[in-house]
């Protein structure tokens, strides 16, 4: 009976999609032409918001700063599922279609995840059959995925607009999610250079986010060099030190560390005594991500001994390891087979990027899909979309037609997928785990 119902519904649904995909493919190039980066998303969030008020559901604005989301069914018993799509962009100078003024550039797909959410709010309404399905469904646009700028954040942060400078943390914060069951969302990444249609899901790197000042004394750099303290010398052999630490790293634990030097110092022909350093250390576990990020600590504070000045090193909660729900994989798998063969279908990539998506992943059932459509790097200048079907239509579909079967028939699948999920942290003692990375480090 379930099944029969289900069918009827996704073939309602499909031919909504059908009928109005052209739509669907202009908001995705119209975001894509203008990227935001985090926070920033002022213009993104008024086109997101005005397509959900244009369906006629009850639209939220600046949710987290900026960021919007839409309630559906909200009289409803049924359990509560999100459908996300992320607003941001990243900075990539190079690619061609960057903003010239700020070099922001949709490189990682964020407008795709985006129009997807969209295009299952419209097809749901357009269809008909949102009043069929047996609980609630939001829509929910969500700033900052990607952790960059992040002096502009801690900014934000001082005026008291945000406390966390990852959107869905933020958003957890605010309470967002505590009426949530589930969460459902995909990113796209260039698998079909491997031969592959679609991943069911994907595993991820949490991280912590440091920034780091490096303080020296200044003395006229050819005169008098001796009664200076080079700061720029404290960062560079910090750095160095960190690499030496890599053979000190389990290959299972998937460490990653990186950095980029925000200033160097001041003028060429002065001892530099202010360098500042930006650096994210990555893990695919809690535990390995601690270790890593004590190690780095210590290498800042060495190179900081040796040298003779001060450093001042600030931590900050950055992503979670991502870990997506097995039974909501199966599902979207499942549905994806009436678009692709199974062998183009992977079950699991394994990633050592980050994704926030990782944070919810410890307090709730997540779906996080990987989808196709594009090639070259994420976040390069040779990412670029190459097949709009396999990017926006297809996973439209598959997205839609999973919501039908989580929440027919008296929502059984849904709630039995829910049923069964064991939760890692609760709200408060993910909240309680923020705070714990964030601390003020000084070494002398």
């Amino acid at each position: 009976m379930m099944g029969n119902k289900a069918g009827k519904l996704k073939a309602l649904v499909e031919r909504a999609i059908d009928e109005n995909k052209e739509i669907y493919l202009a908001i995705g190039r119209k975001i894509y032409q203008n990227p935001e980066t985090g926070y920033k998303e002022f213009e993104t969030t008024k086109t997101v918001c005005d397509f959900l008020e244009a369906l006629s559901f009850r639209t939220e604005k600046d949710i987290a700063y900026t960021g919007c989301r839409a309630y559906t069914n909200e009289g409803k018993k049924g359990p509560k599922i999100v459908i996300m799509g992320e607003l941001d962009s990243v900075i990539c100078p190079e690619h061609a279609d960057a903003d010239k003024a700020t070099g922001a550039m949709h490189a990682c797909g964020h407008n795709i995840q985006v129009t997807v959410m969209l295009g299952v709010a419209d097809a749901l309404r357009k269809s008909g059959i949102l009043e069929e399905l047996d609980g609630k469904i939001d829509f929910m646009a969500v700033p900052a995925e990607e952790y960059i700028e992040l002096e502009y954040r801690e900014q934000l942060r001082k005026e008291g607009k945000i406390k966390y400078f990852a959107g869905k943390a933020e958003l957890v914060s605010r309470g967002a999610f505590d009426d949530v069951a589930i969460s459902m969302m995909v990113h796209n990444f260039p698998i079909t250079e491997s031969g592959f249609k679609l991943a069911k899901r994907n595993t991820g790197n949490g991280f912590i986010g440091k920034t780091t000042q490096f303080i020296g004394k200044q003395a006229h750099a050819g005169a008098a060099p001796w009664e200076g303290v080079n700061a720029l010398n404290m960062a560079t052999l910090a750095i160095n030190s960190m690499h030496y630490q890599r053979e000190t790293f389990k290959e299972s634990d998937t460490v990653r560390v990186h950095q980029i030097i925000t200033k160097g110092g001041d003028i060429v022909n002065s001892v530099p005594s202010d360098v500042k350093l930006e650096t994210t250390v990555r893990a695919g576990n809690l535990e390995a991500l601690d270790d890593a990020n004590r190690k780095v600590n210590q290498c800042i504070r060495g190179a900081t001994i040796s040298i003779g000045g001060k450093s001042v090193v600030q931590d900050m909660p950055g992503q979670l390891p991502l870990k997506a729900d097995e039974n909501l994989a199966e599902l979207f798998g499942k549905n994806a087979l009436k678009f692709y063969e199974s062998y183009q279908i992977m079950n699991l990539m394994q990633s050592t990027a980050s994704f926030d998506m990782g944070d919810l992943s410890h307090l709730m059932p997540v779906l996080h899909g990987v989808t196709s459509g594009i090639t070259g790097g994420l976040h390069s200048k040779d990412y670029k979309v190459v097949d709009e079907t396999d990017a926006f239509i297809i996973p439209i579909k598959i997205i839609a037609f999973t919501l039908i079967d989580l929440l027919c028939d008296e929502a059984k699948v849904a709630n039995s997928i829910i049923d069964n999920f064991k939760p890692a942290l609760s709200k408060e003692e993910y909240l309680a785990y923020l705070l714990e990375i964030e601390k003020t480090y000084v070494y002398n």
